[in-house]
Protein backbone atom coordinates (compact mmCIF):
# COMPACT_ATOMS: atom_id res chain seq x y z
CA UNK A 1 0.00 0.00 0.00
CA UNK A 2 2.89 2.20 0.91
CA UNK A 3 4.64 1.84 -2.78
CA UNK A 4 0.83 2.14 -4.37
CA UNK A 5 0.90 5.77 -2.87
CA UNK A 6 4.35 6.01 -3.45
CA UNK A 7 5.42 7.26 -0.48
CA UNK A 8 9.19 7.52 0.58
CA UNK A 9 8.39 5.36 3.78
CA UNK A 10 10.25 2.47 4.96
CA UNK A 11 8.28 0.22 6.88
CA UNK A 12 9.52 -2.33 9.38
CA UNK A 13 7.45 -5.16 11.16
CA UNK A 14 8.26 -6.30 14.61
CA UNK A 15 5.90 -9.58 15.57
CA UNK A 16 7.42 -13.24 16.51
CA UNK A 17 8.04 -13.76 12.37
CA UNK A 18 9.64 -10.99 11.82
CA UNK A 19 12.98 -10.73 10.03
CA UNK A 20 16.55 -9.53 11.40
CA UNK A 21 16.37 -6.84 8.90
CA UNK A 22 13.05 -5.73 10.40
CA UNK A 23 14.03 -6.28 14.12
CA UNK A 24 16.94 -4.38 13.44
CA UNK A 25 14.93 -1.28 11.99
CA UNK A 26 12.74 -1.36 14.63
CA UNK A 27 15.33 -1.38 17.68
CA UNK A 28 17.11 1.50 15.85
CA UNK A 29 13.96 3.33 15.28
CA UNK A 30 14.96 4.12 11.87
CA UNK A 31 11.57 2.71 10.03
CA UNK A 32 8.95 5.58 9.53
CA UNK A 33 5.90 3.03 9.98
CA UNK A 34 6.42 0.06 12.09
CA UNK A 35 3.83 -2.69 12.22
CA UNK A 36 3.92 -4.04 15.70
CA UNK A 37 2.18 -6.68 17.94
CA UNK A 38 1.39 -5.50 22.12
CA UNK A 39 3.87 -8.07 23.01
CA UNK A 40 6.40 -6.90 20.88
CA UNK A 41 5.84 -2.94 21.31
CA UNK A 42 6.04 -4.01 25.73
CA UNK A 43 9.40 -5.37 24.30
CA UNK A 44 10.68 -2.29 22.56
CA UNK A 45 9.54 -0.40 25.47
CA UNK A 46 12.20 -2.55 27.88
CA UNK A 47 15.21 -1.02 26.01
CA UNK A 48 16.79 1.77 27.89
CA UNK A 49 17.11 3.95 24.71
CA UNK A 50 13.70 3.09 23.64
CA UNK A 51 12.34 6.18 25.25
CA UNK A 52 14.26 8.91 23.06
CA UNK A 53 13.46 6.71 20.13
CA UNK A 54 9.34 6.88 20.83
CA UNK A 55 9.74 11.07 21.54
CA UNK A 56 8.82 11.36 17.73
CA UNK A 57 6.31 9.30 17.70
CA UNK A 58 3.19 11.04 15.83
CA UNK A 59 0.22 8.26 15.15
CA UNK A 60 -0.54 4.97 16.73
CA UNK A 61 -3.01 2.72 14.67
CA UNK A 62 -4.84 -0.16 16.65
CA UNK A 63 -6.22 -2.41 14.07
CA UNK A 64 -8.96 -4.91 15.22
CA UNK A 65 -9.21 -3.66 18.64
CA UNK A 66 -12.46 -5.94 18.82
CA UNK A 67 -9.64 -9.00 19.34
CA UNK A 68 -8.10 -7.13 21.85
CA UNK A 69 -10.40 -5.16 23.90
CA UNK A 70 -11.80 -8.27 25.82
CA UNK A 71 -8.60 -9.68 26.57
CA UNK A 72 -5.16 -9.16 28.60
CA UNK A 73 -3.11 -8.39 25.30
CA UNK A 74 -5.60 -5.47 25.18
CA UNK A 75 -4.96 -4.91 28.99
CA UNK A 76 -1.16 -4.69 27.74
CA UNK A 77 -1.59 -2.32 25.36
CA UNK A 78 -3.29 -0.24 27.28
CA UNK A 79 -0.51 -0.07 29.68
CA UNK A 80 1.87 0.18 26.33
CA UNK A 81 -0.36 2.97 25.05
CA UNK A 82 -0.31 5.02 28.31
CA UNK A 83 3.37 4.64 28.45
CA UNK A 84 3.40 6.15 25.08
CA UNK A 85 1.13 9.16 25.64
CA UNK A 86 3.90 10.09 28.33
CA UNK A 87 6.95 9.97 26.00
CA UNK A 88 4.85 11.79 22.95
CA UNK A 89 2.46 13.70 24.18
CA UNK A 90 0.56 15.97 23.52
CA UNK A 91 1.34 15.32 19.59
CA UNK A 92 0.36 11.75 19.60
CA UNK A 93 -2.51 11.09 17.58
CA UNK A 94 -4.74 7.21 18.61
CA UNK A 95 -6.78 5.79 16.11
CA UNK A 96 -9.06 2.48 16.62
CA UNK A 97 -10.03 0.45 13.96
CA UNK A 98 -12.60 -2.65 14.24
CA UNK A 99 -15.10 -4.06 11.97
CA UNK A 100 -17.41 -6.03 14.48
CA UNK A 101 -18.28 -4.26 18.18
CA UNK A 102 -21.37 -3.85 19.60
CA UNK A 103 -20.30 -1.56 21.96
CA UNK A 104 -18.83 0.78 20.43
CA UNK A 105 -18.37 3.76 22.96
CA UNK A 106 -16.95 1.50 25.61
CA UNK A 107 -14.62 0.48 23.02
CA UNK A 108 -13.27 4.16 22.64
CA UNK A 109 -13.62 5.05 26.32
CA UNK A 110 -11.10 1.85 26.97
CA UNK A 111 -8.86 2.80 23.38
CA UNK A 112 -8.64 6.80 24.51
CA UNK A 113 -9.35 7.07 28.44
CA UNK A 114 -8.11 10.74 28.40
CA UNK A 115 -9.71 11.67 25.49
CA UNK A 116 -13.89 11.22 26.26
CA UNK A 117 -15.10 13.24 23.20
CA UNK A 118 -13.22 11.31 21.01
CA UNK A 119 -15.13 11.15 17.67
CA UNK A 120 -16.59 7.60 16.28
CA UNK A 121 -16.92 7.13 12.66
CA UNK A 122 -19.59 4.70 12.05
CA UNK A 123 -20.73 5.35 8.42
CA UNK A 124 -19.84 2.60 6.68
CA UNK A 125 -22.67 0.78 5.17
CA UNK A 126 -22.66 -2.92 6.07
CA UNK A 127 -22.07 -5.77 3.51
CA UNK A 128 -24.71 -8.10 3.06
CA UNK A 129 -24.35 -11.52 3.95
CA UNK A 130 -25.30 -15.01 3.19
CA UNK A 131 -25.20 -17.47 6.27
CA UNK A 132 -26.29 -20.85 4.87
CA UNK A 133 -26.10 -24.18 7.25
CA UNK A 134 -25.08 -27.61 6.23
CA UNK A 135 -28.60 -29.61 7.25
CA UNK A 136 -28.09 -33.48 7.40
CA UNK A 137 -30.40 -35.55 5.41
CA UNK A 138 -33.86 -36.36 6.04
CA UNK A 139 -34.40 -39.26 8.60
CA UNK A 140 -30.21 -39.05 8.51
CA UNK A 141 -28.85 -39.83 12.30
CA UNK A 142 -26.96 -36.60 13.31
CA UNK A 143 -25.16 -36.74 16.61
CA UNK A 144 -25.65 -34.92 20.38
CA UNK A 145 -22.28 -34.23 21.03
CA UNK A 146 -18.89 -34.27 19.28
CA UNK A 147 -16.46 -31.32 17.85
CA UNK A 148 -14.96 -32.38 14.53
CA UNK A 149 -17.68 -32.81 12.40
CA UNK A 150 -15.86 -35.56 10.14
CA UNK A 151 -19.50 -37.08 9.30
CA UNK A 152 -20.15 -34.30 6.88
CA UNK A 153 -16.99 -34.81 5.04
CA UNK A 154 -18.34 -36.08 1.93
CA UNK A 155 -20.52 -32.78 1.99
CA UNK A 156 -17.78 -31.03 2.42
CA UNK A 157 -16.23 -32.01 -0.15
CA UNK A 158 -18.63 -31.47 -2.83
CA UNK A 159 -19.28 -27.72 -1.57
CA UNK A 160 -15.39 -27.01 -2.29
CA UNK A 161 -15.79 -28.73 -5.60
CA UNK A 162 -18.36 -26.35 -6.70
CA UNK A 163 -16.70 -23.47 -6.20
CA UNK A 164 -13.51 -21.93 -7.27
CA UNK A 165 -11.36 -21.00 -3.64
CA UNK A 166 -12.42 -21.64 -0.22
CA UNK A 167 -11.34 -21.22 3.21
CA UNK A 168 -12.18 -23.88 5.77
CA UNK A 169 -12.30 -22.38 9.06
CA UNK A 170 -11.48 -24.84 12.33
CA UNK A 171 -11.68 -23.37 15.90
CA UNK A 172 -8.99 -25.34 16.79
CA UNK A 173 -5.23 -26.82 15.33
CA UNK A 174 -6.19 -30.22 16.66
CA UNK A 175 -9.17 -29.85 14.83
CA UNK A 176 -7.72 -28.21 11.50
CA UNK A 177 -5.58 -30.82 11.66
CA UNK A 178 -7.73 -33.40 11.39
CA UNK A 179 -9.79 -31.71 8.94
CA UNK A 180 -6.48 -31.45 6.72
CA UNK A 181 -5.52 -34.79 7.16
CA UNK A 182 -9.45 -35.96 5.75
CA UNK A 183 -9.32 -33.72 3.00
CA UNK A 184 -6.35 -34.86 1.44
CA UNK A 185 -7.23 -38.59 2.43
CA UNK A 186 -10.09 -38.20 -0.66
CA UNK A 187 -8.56 -35.08 -2.44
CA UNK A 188 -8.38 -35.91 -6.35
CA UNK A 189 -6.77 -32.08 -7.37
CA UNK A 190 -3.44 -31.80 -6.84
CA UNK A 191 -2.05 -32.01 -3.74
CA UNK A 192 -0.67 -28.65 -3.31
CA UNK A 193 -4.06 -27.09 -3.84
CA UNK A 194 -4.89 -28.03 -0.56
CA UNK A 195 -3.12 -26.35 2.13
CA UNK A 196 -3.17 -25.85 6.16
CA UNK A 197 -2.65 -22.36 7.72
CA UNK A 198 -2.14 -22.27 11.43
CA UNK A 199 -0.01 -20.60 14.12
CA UNK A 200 2.15 -23.09 14.89
CA UNK A 201 3.31 -23.56 11.36
CA UNK A 202 6.72 -21.61 10.40
CA UNK A 203 6.23 -18.39 9.18
CA UNK A 204 7.38 -18.69 5.75
CA UNK A 205 4.84 -21.97 5.07
CA UNK A 206 1.94 -19.40 5.86
CA UNK A 207 3.59 -17.08 3.50
CA UNK A 208 3.27 -19.29 0.63
CA UNK A 209 0.16 -20.77 1.69
CA UNK A 210 -1.01 -16.69 1.77
CA UNK A 211 0.34 -16.18 -1.53
CA UNK A 212 -0.94 -19.29 -3.21
CA UNK A 213 -4.48 -17.73 -2.23
CA UNK A 214 -3.77 -15.02 -3.55
CA UNK A 215 -2.31 -16.65 -7.46
CA UNK A 216 -5.46 -18.92 -7.47
CA UNK A 217 -3.00 -21.54 -7.14
CA UNK A 218 -4.62 -23.21 -3.92
CA UNK A 219 -8.03 -23.99 -4.19
CA UNK A 220 -8.85 -25.04 -0.18
CA UNK A 221 -6.95 -23.34 2.93
CA UNK A 222 -8.04 -25.46 6.27
CA UNK A 223 -7.41 -22.55 8.89
CA UNK A 224 -7.68 -21.51 12.18
CA UNK A 225 -7.40 -18.21 13.61
CA UNK A 226 -4.68 -16.96 12.00
CA UNK A 227 -6.86 -16.24 8.77
CA UNK A 228 -9.36 -14.30 10.78
CA UNK A 229 -7.27 -10.94 10.43
CA UNK A 230 -5.06 -8.68 8.54
CA UNK A 231 -5.26 -10.22 5.64
CA UNK A 232 -7.73 -9.91 2.33
CA UNK A 233 -7.95 -12.52 -0.54
CA UNK A 234 -9.81 -11.29 -3.38
CA UNK A 235 -9.65 -14.82 -4.87
CA UNK A 236 -11.75 -16.24 -2.43
CA UNK A 237 -15.32 -17.55 -3.52
CA UNK A 238 -16.61 -19.42 -0.05
CA UNK A 239 -15.82 -19.86 3.71
CA UNK A 240 -16.69 -23.02 5.47
CA UNK A 241 -17.23 -22.71 9.21
CA UNK A 242 -16.46 -25.93 11.32
CA UNK A 243 -18.70 -26.04 14.13
CA UNK A 244 -19.62 -23.36 16.66
CA UNK A 245 -17.60 -20.04 16.15
CA UNK A 246 -18.64 -18.60 19.21
CA UNK A 247 -20.08 -15.62 18.75
CA UNK A 248 -21.72 -13.94 15.92
CA UNK A 249 -17.97 -10.75 16.01
CA UNK A 250 -16.06 -13.87 14.66
CA UNK A 251 -18.66 -15.61 12.11
CA UNK A 252 -18.33 -12.08 10.77
CA UNK A 253 -15.29 -11.51 10.51
CA UNK A 254 -14.55 -15.42 8.95
CA UNK A 255 -17.20 -14.43 6.34
CA UNK A 256 -15.64 -11.37 5.56
CA UNK A 257 -12.93 -13.20 4.01
CA UNK A 258 -14.84 -14.36 0.92
CA UNK A 259 -15.49 -12.43 -1.88
CA UNK A 260 -13.92 -9.21 -0.83
CA UNK A 261 -14.38 -7.56 -3.77
CA UNK A 262 -16.43 -4.17 -4.14
CA UNK A 263 -20.21 -4.86 -4.42
CA UNK A 264 -20.13 -8.47 -3.93
CA UNK A 265 -21.62 -10.15 -0.90
CA UNK A 266 -20.04 -12.02 1.55
CA UNK A 267 -20.98 -15.98 1.83
CA UNK A 268 -20.15 -18.63 4.46
CA UNK A 269 -21.64 -22.08 5.02
CA UNK A 270 -21.71 -23.34 8.63
CA UNK A 271 -21.27 -26.79 9.26
CA UNK A 272 -22.70 -28.29 12.80
CA UNK A 273 -20.48 -31.22 14.36
CA UNK A 274 -23.96 -32.05 16.51
CA UNK A 275 -27.38 -31.09 16.32
CA UNK A 276 -27.37 -28.08 19.46
CA UNK A 277 -25.29 -26.23 16.74
CA UNK A 278 -28.13 -26.08 14.22
CA UNK A 279 -29.84 -24.25 17.27
CA UNK A 280 -26.81 -21.68 17.42
CA UNK A 281 -26.84 -21.16 13.84
CA UNK A 282 -30.61 -20.56 13.45
CA UNK A 283 -29.91 -17.82 16.10
CA UNK A 284 -26.93 -16.21 14.82
CA UNK A 285 -29.03 -15.67 11.20
CA UNK A 286 -31.58 -14.06 13.66
CA UNK A 287 -28.84 -11.58 14.81
CA UNK A 288 -27.65 -10.97 11.72
CA UNK A 289 -30.93 -9.69 10.56
CA UNK A 290 -31.19 -7.92 13.43
CA UNK A 291 -28.09 -6.67 13.16
CA UNK A 292 -27.18 -7.35 16.69
CA UNK A 293 -23.25 -7.96 17.69
CA UNK A 294 -21.73 -9.12 21.03
CA UNK A 295 -20.24 -6.46 23.22
CA UNK A 296 -16.52 -7.52 24.31
CA UNK A 297 -16.26 -6.62 28.36
CA UNK A 298 -12.70 -5.49 28.77
CA UNK A 299 -10.86 -7.11 31.83
CA UNK A 300 -9.62 -4.71 34.90
CA UNK A 301 -7.28 -4.96 37.53
CA UNK A 302 -5.23 -7.41 36.08
CA UNK A 303 -2.21 -7.55 38.21
CA UNK A 304 -0.40 -9.82 36.56
CA UNK A 305 -0.19 -7.93 33.54
CA UNK A 306 0.52 -4.92 35.40
CA UNK A 307 3.69 -6.84 37.25
CA UNK A 308 5.06 -7.69 33.87
CA UNK A 309 4.53 -3.97 32.85
CA UNK A 310 6.48 -2.72 35.60
CA UNK A 311 9.24 -5.11 35.03
CA UNK A 312 9.38 -4.07 31.18
CA UNK A 313 9.75 -0.16 32.45
CA UNK A 314 12.50 -1.02 35.06
CA UNK A 315 14.25 -2.64 32.52
CA UNK A 316 14.15 0.27 30.43
CA UNK A 317 15.62 2.53 32.82
CA UNK A 318 13.48 2.79 35.51
CA UNK A 319 10.31 4.65 36.40
CA UNK A 320 9.21 6.69 39.71
CA UNK A 321 6.37 4.39 41.78
CA UNK A 322 4.23 7.79 41.92
CA UNK A 323 4.34 8.98 38.38
CA UNK A 324 3.86 5.51 37.06
CA UNK A 325 0.93 4.95 39.68
CA UNK A 326 -0.78 8.40 38.07
CA UNK A 327 0.30 7.07 34.35
CA UNK A 328 -1.40 3.44 34.99
CA UNK A 329 -4.34 4.89 36.92
CA UNK A 330 -4.93 6.57 33.50
CA UNK A 331 -5.77 3.66 31.70
CA UNK A 332 -9.42 2.39 31.68
CA UNK A 333 -8.09 -1.50 33.46
CA UNK A 334 -6.66 0.03 36.34
CA UNK A 335 -8.76 2.89 36.90
CA UNK A 336 -9.72 1.67 40.17
CA UNK A 337 -6.71 1.03 41.31
CA UNK A 338 -5.37 1.27 44.97
CA UNK A 339 -2.24 2.55 46.10
CA UNK A 340 -1.91 -0.12 48.45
Amino acid sequence: AISALQVPWTVAMRTGDASSRDKRLARQGQAEVLVITPESLALLLSYPDTQAQLAGLRCVIVDEWHELLGNKRGVLLQLCLARLRAIASPALRIWGLSATLGNLPQARDVLLPHRPDAVILDAARPRSLRLRTLLPETGERFPWAGHLGLSHLQRVCQAIAQTRTTLLFANTRAQAELWHRALAAVWLDDADALALHHGSLDAALRGRVEQGLRDGRVRCVVATSSLDLGVDFPAVDQVIQIGSPKGLARLLQRAGRARHRPGEAGDILCVPTHALELAEYAAARVALAEGRIEARSPPVLSLDVLAQHCVTLALGGGFDAQALLAEVRGTHAFAGLDEI
